[in-house]
């Protein structure tokens, strides 16, 4: 399978992914809008929420790094450049992602 076209079925998995993950944490930041630190704290380190909030972060990150990697790939010229913008790219879509449910599973400790 080419390369471009892995790329493209990932996009897609990864968008009808999100969209039931945005949905949830969307309804449930706009019910937890106005709470209490230590209200919005026990809501993010719950069980159910910590799991779908990871799958969330994950899947935010790959679909954004997938993007933009198309945008590196369609706007700079020189594959020198493109080659470490990309890989950049990938190195902070792994790192941030884990360094935020880092955080987040040390808050529940």
């Amino acid at each position: 399978m080419i390369n471009a076209t892995k790329k493209w079925i990932f996009l897609k998995i990864s968008s009808v992914i999100l969209v039931p993950l945005m949905l949830w944490f969307l309804f449930n930041l706009v019910s937890y809008y106005d709470k209490s630190y230590d209200e919005v704290l026990l809501f993010f380190t719950g069980q159910p929420t910590k799991f779908l909030f990871s799958l969330f972060i994950i899947f935010a990150y790959f679909y954004s790094s997938l993007s933009i990697s198309e945008v590196f790939e369609d706007y700079i010229e020189s594959e020198k450049l493109k080659y470490v913008a990309n890989r950049l790219l990938y190195l902070f879509a792994i790192i941030i992602p884990i360094s935020t449910l880092l955080l987040l599973f040390k808050l529940s400790l």
